[in-house]
């Protein structure tokens, strides 16, 4: 269920928030004031102030836990992007520094970041894109070349390969976060929470109902947006806050033969 709500489109998500707080508000104010049960309510009168931020504070640190969890994920899928892309960038400027020509090399590594971005990027269910692994095989194997190591050396062969590994680990780190999800509880605790802490401001205004009504609302509408706006960001790949895929695109912006300078070296 709870996977079902932030799969919705943000304009869903925050209507669906909206009927569930909103309408706990009015069902609150409905019981109180316009129930067969307002006898029996009122003798619950006298209940202090105080008593609502006891449960507003857990509220508060839940949804604070679940938005750090969320923020956590995102910044771990954009160092992931940034980090394939990087060792993308090094691969790539270590085959036009090496002495051999390796062309094929870059040729090979600009087929993976457009495999990435059209085949595997807007996929959101944790699987490789077979086309993208195979991509990424060719890579790795214009990198094996053994000619490597005897025209530009074996150091120079062996940053290669440790770059095109780096990128298969930062690579297998973005599709696993592509499904990570916070877990069903922490979402379910949080919404029951707010439910629980609407409760309590209902009962500290018994004997009045403009003011609960002011009341509720406006925790309402604070809770609508927090968690509307946590929600928003539950996946790093796709809505409006998603990782930026600029990093790889770069990539694809580099010649595959390019221009070095020329000139006397400096002595």
């Amino acid at each position: 269920m709870i996977h079902a709500w932030l799969d919705l489109p943000p304009f869903g998500s925050f209507v669906t928030l909206a009927v569930l707080y909103y309408g706990v508000a009015a069902l609150l104010i409905a019981v109180v004031f316009a129930s067969p049960l307002r006898g029996p309510i009122a003798r619950f009168q006298g209940v202090v102030a105080p008593f609502f931020s006891s449960v507003a504070v857990l509220f508060g640190l839940l949804t604070g836990f679940l938005g750090y969890d969320v923020a956590e994920r995102n910044r771990q899928a954009t160092r992931a992007v940034q980090a394939e892309a990087g060792e993308l960038q090094n691969v790539y400027t270590l085959s036009v520094a090496a002495a051999s020509d390796m062309r094929d090399i870059r040729v090979a590594l600009k087929a993976y970041a457009d495999s990435v971005l059209k085949n595997e990027w807007p996929t959101v269910n944790g699987v490789a894109a077979p086309s993208t692994s195979l991509a990424y095989d060719r890579m790795l194997n214009e990198i094996s070349a053994p000619a490597i190591t005897r025209d530009s050396g074996a150091a120079v062969h062996v940053a290669l390969l440790s770059a095109a590994v780096r990128v298969g680990t930062a690579r297998n780190t973005r599709i696993s976060l592509s499904t990570d999800r916070t877990s069903d509880l922490k979402w379910i605790s949080v919404m029951l929470l707010g439910v629980i802490t609407q409760v309590a401001l209902a009962l500290v205004h018994l004997d009045k109902p403009r003011p609960m009504l002011a009341a509720l609302t406006v925790f309402a509408t604070g809770a609508i947006v927090a968690l509307g706006l946590i929600a928003l960001q539950e996946d790093p790949f796709s809505g409006i806050f998603r990782v930026s895929a600029v990093p790889l695109e770069h990539v694809l912006s580099l010649p595959d033969t390019p221009e070095l300078p020329t000139g006397p070296r400096p002595k």
